[in-house]
């Protein structure tokens, strides 16, 4: 699609440059006045800063806006702590009437998407990786819907040692840190917190079943993991400059850590 300006009105993309509080207030503006548009607008997760007034008002009137933020994690790399989200996910988990996503790979994006636009009376927030990821075995759009469901190990309802729970690019080392622990470990793929809590109870413990030693891997805030994990993997601190392997390495947010944090649980 084009630009939308005054000689070209068919077009559908607007510049706004660097004025992150205007596009949400607009977007937000373009959802609630025509209903039969899908509004969406998108910078960097950490310039949502900016724009969260805009973000907590959609989630406050109901806008079905569609917030896609990218360069989601310490994964930004050599940007360094400026541009590196920490806190974010979880303040946007904690703000009333927002869906907020953290897909995986392609399956749980296109998912994830899916999701966000049938939506009619609450905005979703996407937060999407800087890092090439694979799509993983065991992914899917339609266990996105859930909010929470296994990809690895065994399947839902039947018993388990310990579950490796991981979101948007950790999902691959949940999946690698079950695959060491053996047979009886199960990797989760949890991409909406939101939608996860919207399933009946029986659902939800054959999933997390109480007293089963779980471990989740996040590249953010640990905080808010304890209502589903033992032991969160994650960086509590702001992150440094350097490639996002080194980064991942320092703090500790690898499939081994998660793989002797689950073995002390056992």
């Amino acid at each position: 699609f084009g630009d939308f300006q005054k000689d070209t009105p068919a077009e559908r993309n607007v510049r706004y440059g660097v004025r992150e509080h205007g596009m949400g207030a607009i977007a937000n503006g373009i959802a609630l006045h025509s209903p039969g548009f899908k509004s969406y607008c998108a910078t960097f997760f950490i310039f949502s800063d900016y724009m969260r007034s805009a973000m907590r008002i959609a989630a406050l009137s109901g806008a079905p806006t569609l917030f896609v933020m990218t360069h989601d994690s310490i994964g930004v790399g050599e940007d360094g702590p400026t541009h590196q989200p920490i806190e974010h996910l979880a303040s946007f988990r904690a703000m009333p009437g927002m869906l907020m996503m953290r897909p995986a790979d392609g399956n749980e994006t296109a998912g994830a998407y899916q999701i966000g636009v049938e939506q009619t009376d609450r905005p979703t927030t996407f937060a999407l990786s800087r890092q090439v990821v694979p799509n993983l075995a065991g992914t899917s759009r339609e266990g996105v819907r859930k909010g929470a469901y296994v990809v690895a190990g065994p399947a839902a309802g039947e018993d388990c040692d310990c579950i490796i729970i991981g979101t948007g690019t950790e999902l691959e080392l949940a999946v690698n840190a079950a695959k060491e622990l053996g047979a009886k470990a199960r990797a989760v793929s949890m991409p909406c917190w939101e939608l996860f809590e919207e399933q009946s109870d029986e659902y939800k413990a054959s999933i997390l079943p109480k007293g089963v030693p779980t471990v989740s891997i996040e590249a953010g805030s640990t905080f808010g993991w304890s209502k589903y994990a033992d032991i969160s993997i994650g960086r509590d601190d702001f992150g440094a400059s350097a490639p996002a392997g080194i980064l991942y390495k320092e703090f500790g947010i690898t499939s081994e850590a998660a793989v002797k944090a689950a073995k002390s649980l056992m």
